[in-house]
């Protein structure tokens, strides 16, 4: 068998439906199209959610809430994650490019700590911003919190 020699299973492949190539291939004419209407013309194109005159769902189901412009996304990293990656790396400090190079945060994201988890070891740790029992438990350890 080599790659010239190569072909599909029998019976597998089918030819296109040729449309449109006059009346003795019994396709031509309309062209499966029908009689008439939009759906017979070429360019028709249906408008998106259109429910052939039914009242479409997006103006059926009511609106409610907003989108805050102004909201900064965090990524949540608890002391349980940071007390498992001194124990397995041995980090001497824990800072975004760290917790990145780790695979925990991506390259753009503000990073925040938060406070599940038990903090074993004393470390000084740079992020975004902190929660308050996050800030409570590591500079009770001794550690030292920084805001970027």
């Amino acid at each position: 068998m080599n790659l010239n020699n190569l072909t599909p299973a029998k019976g597998s492949t089918k030819n296109g439906k040729r449309i449109a190539r006059g009346q003795g291939s019994g396709r031509g004419g309309t062209s499966t199209r029908g009689h008439k209407g939009a759906k017979s013309r070429s360019g028709y194109s249906r408008k998106i959610g259109f429910e052939g005159g039914q009242m479409p769902l997006q103006r059926r189901v009511p609106k409610f809430g907003f989108k805050n412009i102004n909201r900064v996304e965090y990524k949540a990293i608890n002391l349980d994650i940071i007390e498992s990656l001194i124990e397995r790396k041995g980090v001497k400090e824990i800072t975004p490019e760290i917790l990145q190079e780790n695979g925990l945060v991506s390259r753009n994201e503000l990073v925040k700590i938060l406070g599940r988890g038990e903090m074993k070891s004393t470390i000084n740790v740079t992020a975004h911003k902190f929660s308050e029992t996050a800030v409570a438990a590591i500079e009770g350890k001794g550690g030292n919190c920084t805001e970027l």
